[in-house]
């Protein structure tokens, strides 16, 4: 897959599904910018609907400003009417992956399995917002402090600022 070479030119999106201890279900809508690899959300409930997906991508807009595209696969959230509406209200591309080929939407595949790995798989939640608290406290480390091999060493909130700044090599 092709980096972007810029901040919002394309983000990924993709659902995950894990329990509580209780046997509860629970997914999270998780949402990464393709050029930094940052984390932009991960919303996590019993219910993610399309509706709701357009609210977290309207969250996000609101303090990151809008993708230029973003590319998910061709799961029923995602090709709903709201979330096609919501595309072109806000002139962003759609682009779905062919069914059964995740490796083309290789950065969030990449991000859920460290999602996973980390948080998941690593804690036995009773709650909601346990999940939430937990997922909160590693996205500020995963975004500002953990170094990322694809980006020189640096967390993605630093390679992003220093590719604002033009200065990527001190």
């Amino acid at each position: 897959m092709a980096v972007p070479e810029i901040a919002n030119h394309c983000w990924s999106a993709d659902f995950m599904s894990d329990a509580l201890w209780d046997g509860r279900r629970f997914r999270t809508f998780n949402v990464v910018d393709d050029y930094n690899r940052e984390a932009l959300a991960i919303e996590v409930d019993t219910s993610l609907p399309s509706t709701r997906v357009t609210r977290v991508l309207d969250r996000i807009a609101e303090w990151r400003g809008l993708p230029a595209k973003l590319r998910f696969d061709n799961g029923p959230e995602f090709t709903a009417v709201a979330v096609a509406d919501w595309a072109e209200q806000h002139q962003v591309e759609l682009e779905f992956i062919k069914p059964g080929r995740p490796m083309q939407n290789g950065f969030i595949e990449r991000f859920n399995r460290t999602y996973r790995e980390a948080v998941l798989d690593m804690y036995i939640f009773e709650s909601l917002d346990e999940v939430r608290r937990q997922t909160d406290e590693w996205l500020e480390i995963y975004n500002h402090h953990r170094p990322h091999d694809s980006l020189g060493g640096m967390p993605p909130s630093e390679y992003l600022i220093k590719h604002e700044t033009g200065n990527l090599y001190s």
